[in-house]
């Protein structure tokens, strides 16, 4: 007979991803044992093995999970609003938000995502795609002049770096608020995208009695 699950057996398992994830993030993955997560967790190693069968097991869920919280919310986020503008700046503010108290598992996301074997990679590098495509899609929209294809996914990417790194600088109580900085990474980009998606050709001279733009690529 299988053995029943305890009712508190997501809260424990999410405890348990998050406290792995911050373990992942200051030590590596590689340099994290199954020992070492148990007893950060205040779990006995068996009870540790009731849960995932290996170190590779927590890191696939701990990243799938973090990713399917990101997809599900920005899709809410996308939907919701009718206005173009609205709808890249709720994006912008969702996204933040969730990265809220969630540092460590998006270190992790850049830095060992790479390390699962391929097969799992590939649900997780889909789950990015997804995310990347509802910005771009959002910022075409916002930003007319973007859609050429030179421009877009440099922006798109560009946006996603503002936000991404944040946690390397940001410190809440600081100059800005998590929200204000959302605001001010989307009013930067609505206000300079126009003009910045302006690329010439390489070799093209530039207009006479105009400054030089710089390329994006």
């Amino acid at each position: 007979m299988a053995r029943s699950r305890a009712k508190d057996y997501d809260d424990k398992r999410l405890s348990m991803l998050h406290r792995s994830a911050e373990l992942f993030a200051a030590s590596g993955y590689v340099g994290t044992s199954m020992n070492t997560i148990a007893d950060a967790c205040g779990v006995s190693k068996a009870l540790l093995y009731h849960y995932y069968p290996d170190k590779e097991a927590i890191l696939f869920d701990l990243l799938s999970s973090h990713l399917e919280k990101l997809v599900a919310a920005v899709r809410k986020a996308s939907a919701s609003a009718g206005d173009p503008v609205e709808r890249f700046r709720a994006i912008v503010a969702t996204l933040l938000e969730l990265y809220r108290h969630a540092d460590a598992e998006h270190q992790v996301q850049i830095s060992s995502l790479k390390l699962l074997p391929k097969d799992k990679q590939q649900p997780l590098l889909a789950s990015e795609r997804i995310l990347v495509g509802i910005m771009s899609d959002a910022l075409a929209a916002a930003v007319p002049a973007a859609k050429q294809k030179r421009v877009l996914k440099p922006l798109t990417m560009s946006v996603f770096g503002m936000l991404n790194w944040h946690y390397m600088w940001f410190r809440e109580g600081g100059p800005m608020t998590r929200a204000e900085y959302a605001g001010f990474v989307a009013q930067l980009v609505l206000a300079g995208a126009e003009e910045a998606a302006v690329i010439r050709p390489r070799g093209k001279a530039k207009p006479a009695g105009r400054s030089r733009q710089p390329a994006l690529l």
